[in-house]
């Protein structure tokens, strides 16, 4: 470009401003003992200063609300509020105005505009008005392009644009751990606990207002962030759940596959969506953010081709008496089997029945229960180990220790005769 050339002058001025809620105004008491030499000087001013509370001008915080006076922070998740404006500086009537705002982010541009039409005309000394709103989906850098073209009154065809480049923060570190539950002994479900870790990582506090688990088409969710008090769930972490800068805070979720789903074990099995997670807090003075992470993916649990479960078993047995329980036999496998039952004894469980019995062809999902009787010789927590099934058509094996565990007493123990 020429330096020498004139640059030129346009009728139209093109103002942007960011709108953002104000701040609570705080300013720095000086105070100083009554015997000082300003004695109560310092407390005259404070007392006549407007932005000061009545009674306690040491206070730093004031009633007095302040304006932002720079672009400050956008955060992934909050809303861009933006105020447009195009004011007539000159003394000629403008025509075919139109206002242009488009954001250019690193993967796309979108129309913020909330109309494209053009305005007729525009008199001196007059402007054109526009709010425009976005939430944010994207980090990095974001550029808002606002243009601008109208009409001299002589025919003249004009146009301008400015740019605001400004960028935007991530607000929360977001961490899961997943954790796969064996079916428990009164049901065949499998839960999977999901654990969220969310740190704030901005440098003002938050109000969590909600932080909730949305689950895949095959499971359901209940949260466990709550205790029971006087009949009314409380939350864990208080009445007013705030997340100071830098402090993380666990959630806690538990799902079971739906009931249509929990009986088809090859299907839970490859099941590694679990859902996503959909969070809503609030800063400065109720401005709102939302953020929703993608979904949540889970390594499948590896049961093999067959899984065995544990569906019923006492608590507690007595040392030297046979007790009963009863076993879930499942096929995770794509193909039918027909499998064989052996009972091997340990050095503290003993099987009592004929080991080495043919329990039949097993098909692909089906499952089938086995009730099974055996006696403890030892005292103390024992694991029940020792079964053994065999898939007579491919001649594979499969060996099962530590299915569950039973507390074993002596019926006798601490009678004194």
């Amino acid at each position: 470009m020429d330096v020498s050339q004139a640059k030129q002058e346009h009728l139209l001025a093109l103002k942007v401003m960011r709108l953002t809620k104000p701040t609570l105004f705080t300013n720095l008491p000086v105070t100083c003992e009554d015997r000082d030499l300003p004695g109560d000087l310092f407390g005259q001013l404070m007392r006549g200063d407007p932005s000061t509370i009545k009674g306690a001008e040491t206070l730093m915080l004031g009633e007095m609300l302040t304006l932002p006076q720079n672009f400050g922070n956008i955060f992934l998740g909050e809303t861009f509020s933006s105020y447009i404006s195009v004011h007539n500086d000159s003394s000629q009537v403008v025509k075919d105005i139109l206002v242009k705002a488009d954001l250019q982010t690193s993967s796309q541009r979108l129309n913020l505009s909330a109309s494209n039409s053009a305005v007729a005309e525009l008199k001196p000394e007059c402007c054109i008005d526009d709010v425009i709103h976005h939430e944010v989906k994207e980090i990095g850098t974001h550029i808002l392009v606002c243009a601008v073209s109208y009409t001299t009154q002589f025919g003249e065809k004009l146009y301008f644009r400015k740019f605001f480049k400004f960028q935007v923060l991530k607000p929360l570190d977001v961490k899961t751990k997943f954790y796969n539950a064996e079916s428990d002994l009164s049901s065949v479900t499998d839960e999977v606990f999901l654990e969220a870790q969310i740190q704030n990582i901005t440098t003002s506090p938050m109000f969590m207002e909600k932080v909730s688990l949305e689950p895949s088409m095959m499971y359901n969710v209940s949260e466990l962030n709550t205790v029971t008090r006087e009949d009314r769930g409380v939350s864990t972490f208080g009445k007013m759940s705030y997340l100071q800068p830098m402090d993380t805070r666990q959630y806690l979720y538990c799902l079971k596959p739906k009931p249509e789903y929990a009986e088809k074990a090859g299907v839970i099995k490859g099941v590694t969506v679990i859902g996503k997670l959909d969070i809503v807090w609030k800063t400065n003075l109720g401005e709102r953010g939302r953020l929703q992470t993608s979904q949540l993916q889970r390594m499948a649990p590896g049961y093999g081709d067959i899984r065995l479960s544990m569906e019923t078993i006492p608590d507690t047995v007595n040392l030297e008496e046979p007790f009963d329980i009863s076993c879930k036999i499942t096929n995770c496998s794509e193909r039918t089997m027909d499998l064989v039952l052996d009972m091997c004894n340990t050095s503290s469980i003993h099987w009592c029945g004929v080991s080495g019995r043919a329990l039949g062809k097993l098909s692909p999902a089906a499952s089938l229960s086995l009730p099974l009787t055996l006696l403890s010789s030892m005292q103390g927590l024992q694991s029940v180990s020792g079964l053994r099934l065999t898939d007579s058509f491919l001649k594979r094996t499969y060996e099962y220790d530590d299915v569950a565990q039973v507390c074993v007493v002596c019926p006798h123990h601490g009678n004194l005769s």
